[in-house]
């Protein structure tokens, strides 16, 4: 496995520490483990969000096939539901590539924001539409970046973006997970395109939760049925 023996790998890392070997090709330092750790996390579990009850129902149909509802649940994981990680990540790197070229980050910031908002487009990782004014995940993942000296020039561009956002639609919104969770990965050496990887591993094992619970107590055809009476169908 990336040129390792997979023997000597069992028992010598975790499954966490494996994933980022399997991922980038090299074994995670310490904060690379330990932030990795924290935003798995962090994205987990989600609630009866669609891709929960897509799983749940997809068992309810096929009770043998635990495979079969985790892809259904995957399978429904876009950026509406698992977040815009990816999308940060590519704004931040376009962003942090302007910074490289001489610009100041709150002027860098200020800029794209406004660019967005006159557009009338949306930047992605902020808003969210039950944590108001804060997402307490987002904050949590920043405190310990703080506390642990992983913060770099991302993490200051994400909270350069939040008061940019702020100024250009006129009040604050909230900067949800997936902008710290590119921050941080970005800052930590995790190429862009992992940004995405990270929260489709987390939701998986959340889904293997809700499928666990199914099994135990069946709501699959109770939400089918909740359906039928809560729509009018024309």
């Amino acid at each position: 496995m990336r040129g390792r023996d997979l023997a000597d790998l069992m028992g010598r890392l975790s499954f966490t520490e494996y994933f980022h070997l399997l991922l980038t090709g090299d074994e995670p330092t310490e904060e690379q483990r330990f932030f990795l750790d924290v935003l798995l996390v962090s994205i987990a579990e989600h609630g009866m969000m669609p891709t929960n009850v897509a799983a749940r129902m997809t068992l309810a149909a096929d009770p043998g096939s635990l495979q079969g509802a985790v892809a259904a649940g995957i399978l429904g994981a876009g950026p509406v539901v698992l977040g815009t990680s990816e999308e940060c990540a590519r704004l931040l790197e376009q962003a942090q590539s302007d910074v490289a070229s001489g610009g100041e980050p709150a002027a860098v910031a200020g800029e794209l924001a406004r660019g967005v908002h006159a557009a009338g487009g949306r930047v992605p990782g902020f808003g969210h539409p039950v944590h108001r004014p804060l997402d307490p995940r987002a904050e949590r993942i920043l405190e310990l970046a703080d506390a642990r000296a992983a913060s770099g020039p991302h993490v200051l561009l994400a909270r350069c973006l939040r008061d940019a956002v702020a100024e250009a639609w006129g009040r604050p919104l909230t900067m949800n997970v997936s902008m710290p969770i590119a921050a941080v990965l970005l800052d930590l050496g995790f190429p862009s395109d992992a940004a995405k990887a990270v929260p489709i591993l987390a939701r998986t094992a959340g889904l293997l939760a809700h499928l666990g619970e199914e099994q135990e107590h069946p709501l699959g055809f109770l939400m089918a049925r909740a359906a039928e009476d809560a729509v009018e169908y024309e």
